[in-house]
């Protein structure tokens, strides 16, 4: 009658960091998800540089479109051409290139010296003609003026940004941008040009900028909607003040429909335009949940990946539209938008265009963080990028080069997280002899540690299934795993130990596996690591040897009576810094007794301490943990009662087994097996005196009546016992 229920719970997850945190509800036997220990299966994004040149993942939008540098949104929007000194009307508008320098750009340091303060003292007189041509409107003065401003922002940004700051001539631009002006563009190129400098973006905003610029991106002039992105997805650049405003203003929306609008169109004036809208979307989506939450619920992810597909040509557009992905991605409600579209097909198309490292290490920044999903994991796998991504291996695999290295260990992370979807696992595994798994396989005997990690990783999400595990375990993968862990013995490396016996402990669920890998030595090789000091191996350790001794009586009695693991366990049930090491140290306590029934086992258990564990046990947050340690101590009381006496008793068993009856949430299995127990306990003569001055009868006789009916049966066999005993 012991045991009557022993409960069955749902799959859990199998990263190192279980080790170090509160133990999921224990079940009795679910394969584990194998994941790269401490995350690695997402390539880290890397450290921000200087304010001067934007990170990955936000970019000022620059004038120019070449990619020297990351700042670059790749806007066609340039100073105007034209000597620096003067406020002449410069042909061209805001848009060409700057002019090749001019010969005094060669001059000596003095006369540079003398060409700058003309310059600065030239800036100074328009600021102040700025101020009452802006009043007056005369449309010739003022352009004049901006073109000026815009010739010595090209030549000095930063100080001249600060000129205009201390001017007070922002605020007036406010009134500058109006649709009918032909200066609008100029003024929004300048507003785009100052909000390349972060301690210019509030300011802008101050000077109430935003809201006008918004109205701008109603206009029908390309050149004024060209400026106005720019100056808007600038403004928005690592400043929360400025996306804020923009969100306000409704700026988004309207950014959105324009790119549902041009998609299609493939002219290169439409394609820049196209970037800079991109590159607003960009800078406003970045590090902010709840404004990427309001582009996903405007639809701005069908319409990136429809741009993405059209014009995958166009480098600068494709590099925006990643890095928006990347942005959303994250969160977590993008994924079901993302999976409705082709947004796999099309990064593995561009993926496999791709030769250099920047922009694959681009695409593996989406990929990563997509792949989280299952359903794009199949997808993926489908559109090919397992493929891909073997490839990589192959062709990085002997490479000494950092980046080859750090594009080795982000392929073969991407690879095992694709493996933690059920269906795109088992389309790999094409019944053990697809050619992916045997490529996978052949990385656990490889020399890399990267590769020996993924490896291993691999086969134990391939073992989530019993067909699986039984297929892998007859074709010699155990051996396999086996020598991969007598290599990171001494002073091996903890990452491969984790995974290696993680994959033995899936490989162990199935019952007809457990009989071969005990012959094969498992439990040797395991043992190995019992001094490990690493809560991630001790986890999967511990998880392991309860795996292969479950239902298995001579490897239970085996294992619990060796001293030196026992007491390894007593120790390890007081880590308390590490919940998931002190749960499973627990349970495989319990289970030596459970499945050995061993009067030796137990008198090991007693000398080494294990008794009050057992009892503490018994009071788990879980039912399954609690059932389980009220079984052993009953195997405990029916065999051993008299060497275990005096531990039970100083670890007040019968007043926890009086808490778990009265309590109304106890479970039914739980009192059941109390209940049990209990009538165990009347064999100690100092135990049962402790039941009797507890009035336990009081508590068992109202569940005669418990709509369990073996809880109410069991309470009347227990009644009467404790009348008769009494």
């Amino acid at each position: 009658m012991l045991g009557r229920w022993a409960g069955r719970s749902g799959r859990v997850g199998a990263g190192a960091a279980q080790a170090g945190s509160a133990p999921p509800p224990p079940p009795a036997h679910p394969p584990d998800r194998a994941a790269p220990a401490a995350g690695c299966a997402r390539p880290p994004r890397p450290a921000p540089p200087p304010a001067a040149r934007p990170r990955r993942g936000r970019a000022a939008c620059s004038s120019s479109s070449s990619r020297s540098s990351s700042s670059s949104c790749s806007s066609p929007a340039a100073a105007p051409r034209g000597s620096l000194p003067g406020c002449g009307k410069v042909g061209g508008g805001g848009r060409t290139r700057a002019a090749p320098p001019a010969p005094e750009a060669f001059a000596s340091p003095r006369r540079l010296l003398t060409l700058w303060v003309n310059m600065a003292d030239n800036l100074s007189d328009t600021l102040k003609k700025l101020k009452i041509t802006a009043v007056d409107r005369t449309e010739d003065s003022l352009e004049g003026c901006l073109d000026c401003l815009l010739q010595a922002l090209a030549q000095n940004n930063m100080e001249t940004s600060e000129k205009i700051q201390g001017s007070g001539i922002l605020q007036l631009f406010a009134s500058l941008l109006i649709p009918q002006s032909a200066c609008t563009a100029k003024v929004a190129n300048i507003i785009a040009e100052v909000a390349k400098n972060e301690f210019m973006r509030i300011p802008c905003v101050d000077a109430g900028l935003i809201s006008p610029l918004v109205q701008l991106l109603n206009s029908k002039d390309q050149e004024v909607l060209l400026q106005t992105g720019r100056a808007l997805g600038n403004i928005c650049y690592d400043s929360h003040e400025g996306r804020s405003a923009v969100d306000q203003a409704g700026g988004a929306q309207i950014v959105i429909d324009h790119l549902r609008s041009l998609c299609s169109i493939t002219d290169p004036a439409n394609e820049k335009l196209l970037t800079v809208f991109c590159g607003m979307l960009m800078n406003y989506s970045n590090e902010n949940d709840s404004l990427q939450a309001q582009l996903i619920n405007m639809g701005v992810i069908p319409t990136l990946v429809k741009l993405l597909g059209i014009h995958c040509q166009n480098a600068a557009l494709t590099e925006m539209c990643l890095v928006a992905f990347g942005n959303l991605a994250e969160l977590e409600s993008s994924k079901e938008q993302f999976a409705s579209t082709n947004i796999a097909e099309e990064l593995v198309k561009l993926f496999k265009k791709q030769i250099e490292h920047d922009k694959r290490e681009m695409i593996f920044e989406v990929l990563a963080p997509l792949a989280e999903n299952d359903a794009i994991k199949l997808q993926l796998v489908e559109a090919g990028l397992v493929e891909c991504l073997l490839e990589i291996v192959q062709q990085k695999v002997d490479s000494d080069k950092e980046d080859d290295i750090a594009e080795l260990k982000t392929a073969s992370d991407l690879m095992v997280l694709l493996l933690l979807g059920d269906e795109s696992m088992q389309k790999l595994f094409e019944g053990g002899k697809g050619n992916v798994f045997q490529r996978v396989l052949s990385w656990i005997p490889s020399n890399n540690h990267q590769l020996q990690l993924a490896g291993a990783l691999a086969i134990a999400n391939f073992a989530r299934n019993d067909g699986n595990c039984i297929h892998m375990v007859d074709n010699g993968i155990v051996e396999k795993l086996m020598d991969l862990l007598d290599r990171h013995v001494e002073e091996g490396n903890v990452t491969v130990q984790h995974a290696a016996l993680s994959a033995l402990r899936n490989l162990a669920i199935p019952v007809v596996n457990k009989a071969k890998m005990l012959s094969a030595g498992v439990t040797e090789a395991v043992l190995k690591f019992l001094k490990s000091e690493m809560p991630p191996v001790q986890f999967k350790l511990l998880g392991t040897l309860r795996m292969l001794i479950d239902a298995q009586a001579e490897a239970a009695e085996q294992l619990g009576k060796n001293v030196k693991l026992v007491e390894r366990l007593v120790e390890w049930c007081e880590a308390k810094d590490h919940a998931g090491v002190m749960g499973e140290s627990n349970r495989l306590l319990s289970a030596l007794i459970r499945h050995s029934k061993s009067k030796d086992v137990i008198k090991t258990i007693v000398q080494s301490g294990g008794i009050k564990h057992l009892v503490t046990m018994a009071t788990s947050e879980h039912v399954i943990m609690q059932n389980e340690a009220l079984v052993a101590l009953a195997l405990i009381a029916a065999l051993e009662l008299g060497t275990a006496e005096k531990d039970l008793e100083s670890a007040k068993l019968v007043q926890i087994l009086h808490k778990l009856l009265a309590d109304e949430r106890s479970a039914p299995e739980i009192k059941y097996n109390s209940m049990v127990l209990i009538c165990a306990l009347m064999g100690s003569e100092s135990l049962h005196k402790e039941v009797q001055d507890l009035a336990f009868l009081d508590v068992i006789s109202k569940l005669r009546s418990h709509e369990n009916k073996s809880v109410a049966q069991q309470a009347s066999l227990t009644e009467q016992r404790l009348t008769v005993e009494s």
